[in-house]
């Protein structure tokens, strides 16, 4: 059987032994009663960590981010600004128009993840009566599409001070803020100091099975806790859950360097292949995402790209492709699009399994671009 290296998303990691010790014996209790002392140590924890008075813990990133607008946005005829590359524009369904009733406005997200500032400023609105009435603004850190872009902290800071100016509360999409972090080299209490809420995710990045946390204001999440049982989101002894995030904030968080850094050698490899059809670009690459790019005017498509890498030839089980059972190996990644791949670099991919990746994805590239001279 081939040896397969999931580099699709930071989503498909398992959780550590050190996790499932914990979730067969974490303390339970009914957690919609908020009587479950592991969740409660869990909302503590993270509340305390980025800074906020209080915390929720959610089953998915996207219910957190739902909430988050829901609660934000509690009168009609509410719009929250987005990028038109965010998460919660492009991959949440509309949930934000579909079940919370809120308009998304977009603005164009800059190659860093930011957006202009002044254009932000000019589509505030809610003066008017024909308006619908501007009530939040939501950033993504770090930024997904953009490739795994750390916001820069002075652009949060400015935004802040404009969005002080309009009484607009910040929602931070921080599915990776630990990876923000580690680039950063600041804290989360730091990185969220003005932001009104923040979702953080512990089961994309930091191997826990499931869930997200919500936190902000003791008001704030008072009223989260409602929507969230609107939603049914209520988990009762969630412990079992809420312990495996509690071990990833102590054991994974320390250890997101490794990924950035093998994220760095996958990328510089990439690049020193001096491939036509291929290129990355490790320089504007911040944490733990790379992002391979076919030309334009390549026939190939990422699709064509990927469907190869999941594919063993007899040529590579007799060559420098393969595993000690010659089995040879599969790479698998994900189609941003038709010209961009994703590969995501996490905590299940040790030493080993980069290498193994490596020399796959060299193979197969140099295939593909030798095909196309």
């Amino acid at each position: 059987m081939a040896y397969i290296v999931d580099l699709r998303s930071d989503t498909v990691t398992k959780p550590t032994k050190a996790m499932k010790h914990a979730m067969v014996n974490s303390a339970l209790g009914d957690d919609v009663f908020g009587e479950d002392p592991t969740v409660n140590a869990l909302e503590s924890k993270i509340a305390n960590m980025l800074g906020k008075q209080a915390a929720l813990f959610v089953p998915s990133g996207t219910m957190s981010n739902l909430i988050a607008i829901m609660v934000h946005c509690n009168k009609r005829g509410s719009e929250a600004i987005v990028g038109e590359l965010s998460h919660i524009f492009r991959y949440e369904q509309g949930g934000a128009s579909h079940l919370g009733n809120v308009m998304l406005t977009t603005l164009p997200n800059n190659p860093d993840g930011t957006f202009s500032l002044a254009a932000l400023e000019a589509r505030v609105r809610g003066s008017d009566i024909h308006e619908p009435i501007t009530s939040l603004v939501c950033i993504e850190n770090t930024h997904n599409v953009c490739g795994g872009k750390a916001v820069p902290l002075k652009w949060i800071d400015e935004l802040a001070t404009v969005c002080k100016k309009h009484s607009l509360p910040i929602h931070m999409d921080g599915a990776r803020l630990f990876n923000a972090c580690e680039y950063l080299k600041e804290s989360p209490a730091r990185v969220v100091r003005d932001c009104a809420s923040v979702s953080v995710c512990f089961s994309k990045g930091l191997s826990a099975p499931v869930g997200s946390a919500l936190v902000g204001s003791y008001h704030f999440i008072e009223q989260a806790r409602r929507v969230r049982k609107m939603l049914g989101g209520g988990m009762r002894q969630a412990g079992v859950l809420a312990a495996a995030a509690l071990v990833a904030l102590d054991e994974i968080v320390p250890a997101l360097s490794l990924d950035h850094k093998r994220a760095q050698r996958l990328a510089k490899i990439i690049q020193g292949l001096f491939l036509k059809s291929f290129s990355v670009d490790p320089d504007s690459q911040h944490t733990n995402i790379v992002l391979v790019r076919i030309p334009p005017e390549s026939p190939l498509t990422s699709d064509v790209v990927l469907q190869r890498l999941e594919q063993v030839c007899l040529a590579e089980t007799q060559g420098n492709c393969k595993t000690p059972d010659d089995e040879g190996v599969i790479v698998k990644g994900i189609s941003f699009n038709s010209k961009t791949i994703r590969f995501t670099l996490h905590h299940d991919i040790d030493d080993e399994a980069l290498w193994l990746a490596i020399m796959k994805i060299t193979y197969v590239f140099k295939e593909l671009d030798a095909a196309r001279k």
